[in-house]
């Protein structure tokens, strides 16, 4: 009789509780959930949604729900690295720098390899992009197991904070949004060749697969890492490539040497997240100081430090191996005769035309907050960008107040770092405990399980999914 009473009773305030929205962890009987700390019912408000579920968006995620701030996050699993990066890529980072995070470190990438019997170095052994991406789905399966895989359509202000409108038509009222999208919503393409129709010039962002260019001609332009990636994996899925580059030489990384660094070689060139050097090693730990610098000088590191350059180990697979039209810039482009042909001015002022099945332009990424559609109008023209310049606060939030930007997005306000994923780990303990202060008095629940048991964990393989 005891039981059903309580029942009753747990029933009467659940059906109470359900026309207010106001549901709390501590409703939910202990004998019915042995988890009931991840039980979290929603509010009339929300505190934060978080957009963007690559490195960034996880990270943070992961943060907030170690200190039990009330969240959704919506967006494809890895999707930057598993849809707009060729197969066969290697990262540039280091192993050691290449880490999602989690507030305990308990879930690294050596770890991941380490249960997946993958070769695994903190410097020296390059990191797959396979590796990557199934790390990512990992990490994600195991430490945000809220993620939802869903698009963000609308964002727009509210009373008390924002509404977030999904692609199934869901309306969400949250008090803050923390923005990890990522790079490929800031495609750039040199706009005199814009004009060219999308079978004959496309962004590298578009090529998950090269193999279909195989017996095809094609013109890569660019001469960093996205740039000799593309054309060594053209190369070796047997197109006929060749290089277009305004730089005069290409550059490389220098392959670690493999030897014991003395003491004197660490302290004058550090080792950091941004590779060796003491300049690196200040961008990479102290992106808070370099907040601090005059705007024209954080455009200058931003722009000019770590410039285009491959990595070490793709060096081989480009030199001598495909011809390298360098110190040229695409003035003309027009399709004739079936054929895409540029005519480039070189730095001396002379000038030749090369033709080709197709142009990929390796030709990086510019934050352009016009592309951002989902923001409504009135949002956009509130933050006030400038010369490529997103205005942040040392917690990452925007003009538009509890708006948050993650990621390249906020790179000419923390420096380089924000352009790679070890910027990922800063990022999220950053803007967590921005948002933690904020929470109203008795606002956040009991924070969820660090992990799901790793028993549980169904990781698919990527090329399953």
């Amino acid at each position: 009789m005891g039981d059903l009473c309580s029942s009753l009773c747990l029933k009467a305030r659940l059906e109470e509780g359900k026309e207010k929205n106001e549901f709390r962890c501590s409703d939910w009987p202990a004998s019915k959930s042995k988890n009931k700390e991840r039980i979290i019912f929603p509010k009339t408000m929300l505190d934060t949604v978080i957009i963007g579920a690559g490195p960034y968006g996880l990270s943070t995620a992961a943060h907030f729900r170690s200190r039990g701030i009330p969240f959704r996050i919506f967006g494809r699993p890895m999707d930057s690295w598993l849809a707009h990066m060729p197969k066969g890529m290697k990262l540039k980072s280091d192993g050691f720098a290449s880490n999602i995070y989690d507030p305990a470190g308990e879930f690294t990438l050596e770890k991941f390899c380490a249960q997946r019997g993958i070769e695994y170095a903190h410097i020296g052994i390059p990191v797959h992009i396979d590796t990557f991406t199934s790390y990512g789905i990992a990490f994600m399966e195991r430490m945000v197991p809220e993620l939802e895989d869903k698009v963000v359509v609308g964002i727009e202000t509210a009373p008390e904070g924002f509404t977030v409108t999904l692609n199934d038509g869901e309306n969400i009222k949250t008090r803050h949004v923390v923005l990890a999208v990522g790079i490929t919503h800031f495609e750039y393409t040199p706009s005199n060749l814009t004009h060219l129709p999308a079978e004959y010039l496309t962004h590298s962002a578009a090529h998950r697969d090269l193999g279909k260019f195989r017996g095809r001609s094609v013109i890569v332009l660019g001469g960093g890492a996205s740039a000799t990636d593309t054309a060594a994996l053209l190369k070796e899925a047997g197109a006929d490539v060749q290089i277009v580059a305004r730089q005069k030489e290409l550059k490389f990384h220098n392959k670690p040497s493999g030897k014991k660094r003395s003491l004197w070689d660490r302290i004058r060139n550090p080792q950091s997240g941004l590779g060796p050097g003491m300049k690196s090693a200040f961008y990479s730990n102290y992106p808070n100081l370099f907040h601090l610098l005059p705007l024209k000088k954080r455009l200058e590191i931003v722009r000019t430090h770590l410039g285009p350059s491959g990595g070490w180990f793709i060096k081989d697979s480009v030199i001598g191996k495909m011809p390298l039209s360098l110190g040229y810039t695409p003035e003309r482009a027009e399709v004739r005769g079936g054929k895409v042909v540029l005519e480039l001015r070189g730095q001396d002022g002379s000038k030749r035309e090369v033709s080709a099945d197709h142009v990929i332009a390796a030709t990086g990424y510019k934050v352009d907050l016009e592309r951002l559609k989902f923001l409504s109008p009135a949002i956009r023209s509130r933050l006030g960008s400038s010369e490529e310049v997103l205005p942040v606060s040392q917690s990452f939030e925007s003009r538009v107040p509890g708006l948050y930007f993650i990621g390249v997005a906020a790179a000419n306000s923390f420096g380089p770092l924000m352009r790679f994923a070890f910027g990922a780990g800063f990022a999220a303990r950053t803007v967590t405990n921005a948002i933690a202060k904020k929470l109203p008095k008795g606002g956040a629940v009991r924070p969820a399980p660090a992990t799901v048991p790793a028993e549980k964990e169904e990781t698919e393989a990527v090329s399953t999914r």
